[in-house]
């Protein structure tokens, strides 16, 4: 069977000059994160110009308790795209087919279970956390009106990494850009039109993950191919299942574990008032834009080295890994001293009636855009790993350089009253993200010797 009567659409990963193809293949996937982060800026822009600082504080806040509890579910979505990828690298329609028709059902299905935990513990979740009372509730009611959209959300995401894996970045990227057109112009009606607060522009985001949710399964229900979905051969394989579960779990709980250490962050940022809060809120969307740009590596390493790991190409794998990391360095460097550069320009798109809220936006950028290449550098060895079907060890190994140090520092050198500032605060993120690279190498040298045997 050829390799194209299992996917005749778009980039085949596993021919062709790999420098050129990964830089095509991440550029959709850059612009289509950009995007994503677009949802969540549209409404810290609206509120912000509409509502006041409290407003974005509120929405701000929200960011650490929704990854908390999504993160495990999206993490199962990596499973899915290494389970396509190597399929169609190994010429194995049945695994394919498989890994499609079992994974739109457990996005449902997570998609429901996540909206019940988000109605009932969002209250709890933000107290937990320390929330300010003048926050608390607009945050809740952002939060439970946002939760509403979790299905359309995992179907997103599930749909489109099977896209991925087919080596289609595009038509995800086509998705989102109408779903972003749609979240805006429902933000300005919701906020300006109805004056709905912050209840407005997350009612909009949850209207546009609908839209995007239809959008993917539409193209892939149109598909010819390997990876055509059809809603009558929908069934959870067990081993499909056990699959997913196997490579996406431990990405999903290394997901978690980095949401309760920012949590925690989070609520140590608190401590500092709602001014503080909103103008790191703007910064750390501001930062988004760089890590998603850095992010495309990881999504680049896991696909393309999935089906060439699938079709016996291994000193192709190297290749790509090698590729993969010197192309997120250089532009996590770049991406993040531009942001840092314009700062202040770009923290004023957000914050408009607080000089102060701008000052402490600041203070996160020196400390994380400058050398934010770090996180891109350690994800996209995470994304090389994965690639090679190991998953739990990356987890271990970012569960423990990143969530166990920051989590450490908070409760040890933080509390003491002379280092309770925030530069202290912000200081753990490039060391822990150094430890855990450093680790993240080893493995993969170690995994290499073991997985990737000399050709010729």
């Amino acid at each position: 069977m050829s390799r194209n009567s299992l996917s005749r659409k778009h980039m085949d990963l596993t021919t062709g000059p790999l420098a050129k193809n990964i830089i095509l293949y991440a550029l959709p996937i850059i612009a289509t994160g950009m995007l994503q982060l677009l949802f969540n800026a549209a409404d810290l822009v609206v509120v912000g110009r509409y509502c006041g600082s409290v407003s974005v504080a509120a929405v701000g806040a929200t960011g650490a308790v929704i990854n908390l509890t999504v993160t495990l579910f999206i993490g199962l979505s990596v499973g899915v795209g290494v389970l396509v990828a190597t399929g169609l690298g190994a010429q194995n329609r049945e695994q394919v087919s498989d890994a499609i028709h079992t994974a739109i059902p457990v996005a449902l299905i997570g998609g429901v279970v996540l909206t019940a935990i988000g109605v009932v513990l969002t209250e709890p979740l933000l107290r937990l956390m320390k929330t300010p009372e003048d926050v608390i509730s607009l945050s809740g009611l952002y939060m439970k009106i946002y939760f509403t959209g979790m299905p359309a959300s995992l179907l997103y995401n599930y749909g489109a990494a099977v896209l991925r894996a087919d080596g289609d970045t595009r038509r995800p990227l086509f998705f989102l850009s109408s779903a972003g057109v749609l979240n805006v112009a429902l933000n300005v009606m919701f906020v300006v039109l109805f004056d709905l607060d912050v209840a407005g522009v997350a009612l909009a985001t949850s209207i546009s993950q609908y839209f995007s949710a239809i959008l993917v399964i539409a193209a892939l229900m149109r598909e010819q191919g390997a990876i055509r979905f059809e809603w009558g051969k929908m069934k959870i394989s067990k081993e499909a299942l056990y699959q997913i579960i196997r490579i996406g779990l431990p990405a999903g709980l290394q997901g978690a574990m980095f949401s309760i250490s920012n949590t925690i962050i989070q609520s140590s940022l608190n401590s500092f008032g709602s001014v503080a809060m909103a103008g790191c809120a703007a910064a750390s969307n501001i930062e988004g834009f760089s890590y998603v740009a850095m992010n495309a590596f990881n999504q680049c390493a896991m696909n393309f080295i999935g089906q060439n790991y699938g079709a016996g190409n291994y000193d192709r794998v190297r290749k790509v890994a090698r590729l993969c990391i010197l192309d997120v360095i250089v532009t996590g460097l770049i991406v993040g001293w531009t942001v840092f550069a314009l700062g202040r320009p770009l923290l004023g798109i957000y914050i408009t009636d607080s000089d102060a809220a701008i000052a402490y936006g600041l203070i996160r950028m020196r400390y994380i855009s400058t050398v934010h290449f770090l996180n891109g550098l350690h994800d996209t060895m995470t994304g090389v790993l994965r690639g090679l079907g190991s998953s739990f060890v990356p987890m271990i190994v970012t569960v423990g350089g990143v969530c166990v140090t920051r989590i450490i520092w908070i409760y040890t050198i933080f509390q003491v009253p002379a280092y309770h500032t925030l530069e202290m605060l912000f200081i753990v993120y490039p060391i822990s993200w150094i430890i855990t690279s450093a680790i993240l190498f080893v493995c993969y040298f170690v995994l290499a010797k073991k997985k990737l045997p000399t050709e010729g």
